[in-house]
């Protein structure tokens, strides 16, 4: 009897990890569904079998020591039932990814996850263009966004965020992911399927235009440059760069309206006046709180007490996050917490660059190239956004960490039970 349960269980686990990441595209509410099925289930497991919960993997230490300056920061916090919800957040976060880096075991597993990673990006972009043609799209029923305030913006025609609440949201889902359906169609899939994995990866560009974020496109176009230079696919980064050089021929002309009107201020059109004001609010919050932040998931809540004269052009609200990962963690966490932040982002990259010298299989090398390119445009879209605090779009981060976590056991050695 035993073992059926622990059978039914690593089922259990095995699909919730494979429908997850497409269940993001539908809802947050039936991803966190996913979400339960596999933490219950990996948690019920482990006290069947009387084994340790987690892997040793080469990140842990920098996640506890992220967690750890999260709870230095409760010192400095203006309510502690925000901070500690923070800190369940972050053990949430680190189920998600030492589960996954234990529990995808095989190369069948693998490919089903790219297939309902893809299929979840080709649906919400169809969903888009169905929202600009239509006004609604398809599964929620949202209404593309517009702004009457900014007219000669390319808001007047409208901005698809598809089922997701906000344009930029939307944009932050498909850049995170796109990477990873653009690698395996420019370095691994030959013919018919190359053609077919194009077509998706074309649906999920297309998609990110729609929004007309550009944090999210800025960072997408890194990634693939980044890759093609590491492939050295010169056909991809000529194409790349000329797109760069023809861009201010070919683009709308609202677009065009409101660079003018921002009078080609470099600074201006990558972040507008808004977010460079937050910037500063962020700034001066770290500023009074150096070392410690002003308290994990409450800069929310400091931002009206931090927030500083602004010009007229640049009012923001008096309840706003950051739009930029870094600030905002250093404002919360203080630059302690950034630190350890960035320490674990190094220590990423250095896992992932490892396994993909070291993998033999072609098909999981270009997954771990690419999946450090995922990496790197959600990093680069931190920038312009707060993507690391949007509920939504953070765990199929965390999720793709403990993917790429987890191909170190194909060819690459096993990580050690803790």
């Amino acid at each position: 009897m035993k073992d059926k349960i622990i059978h039914f269980l690593d089922w259990l686990i095995y699909w919730s990890i494979v429908i997850m990441p497409f269940s993001v595209a539908i809802s947050s509410g039936m991803a966190d569904m996913f979400l339960g099925f596999m933490f219950a289930s990996f948690l019920i497991k482990k006290l069947l079998k009387k084994e340790n919960l987690f892997i040793h993997t080469p990140v842990n230490w920098a996640f506890l020591a992220l967690f750890a300056a999260s709870l230095i920061s409760f010192r400095n916090s203006v309510d502690w039932h925000a901070s500690l919800f923070g800190l369940v957040k972050l053990l949430k976060y680190s189920l998600i990814f030492l589960i996954c880096a234990q529990e995808i075991k095989d190369r069948r597993q693998i490919k089903r996850i790219v297939i309902s990673i893809a299929f979840g990006a080709c649906l919400v972009s169809i969903d888009a263009v169905w929202q600009c043609l239509f006004g609604k799209d398809f599964i929620r029923g949202y209404t593309v966004l517009t702004d009457s305030v900014n007219p000669d913006y390319v808001m007047r025609m409208g901005r698809a965020r598809a089922s997701f609440g906000d344009p930029n949201v939307l944009g932050v889902y498909l850049a995170l992911i796109t990477p990873l359906i653009t690698g395996l169609a420019l370095f691994y899939y030959r013919g018919k399927k190359r053609i077919l994995v194009l077509c998706a990866s074309f649906l999920a560009l297309l998609g990110i235009g729609l929004t007309f974020s550009r944090g999210s496109g800025f960072g997408v176009y890194l990634a693939l440059l980044w890759m093609g230079l590491v492939k050295r696919q010169k056909l991809l980064i000529m194409v790349l760069l000329g797109i760069v050089l023809i861009s201010p021929f070919v683009l709308p002309k609202s677009i065009k309206n409101w660079a003018k009107s921002m009078h080609y201020n470099p600074v201006a059109l990558a972040f507008n006046y808004e977010r460079i004001s937050k910037y500063r609010d962020a700034i001066n919050m770290i500023k009074h709180h150096p070392f410690m932040g002003v308290g994990v998931n409450t800069f929310v809540l400091n931002y009206e007490k931090y927030k500083l004269p602004e010009p007229e052009n640049a009012k923001t609200s008096n309840a706003s996050y950051a739009h930029n990962i870094y600030l905002q963690m250093a404002a919360e966490t203080g630059l302690l917490g950034l630190g350890v932040f960035l320490w674990f982002l190094f220590l990423l990259f250095q896992q992932g660059t490892m396994v993909y010298h070291k993998l033999h299989d072609e098909y999981l090398k270009i997954i771990a190239l690419s999946l450090l390119a995922c990496f790197m445009a959600f990093l680069v879209n931190g920038i312009t956004e707060t993507c690391l605090y949007y509920p939504r779009v953070v765990m199929l981060f965390w999720y793709l960490v403990g993917f790429s976590l987890a191909l170190k056991k194909f060819g690459v050695g096993q990580y050690s039970i803790k």
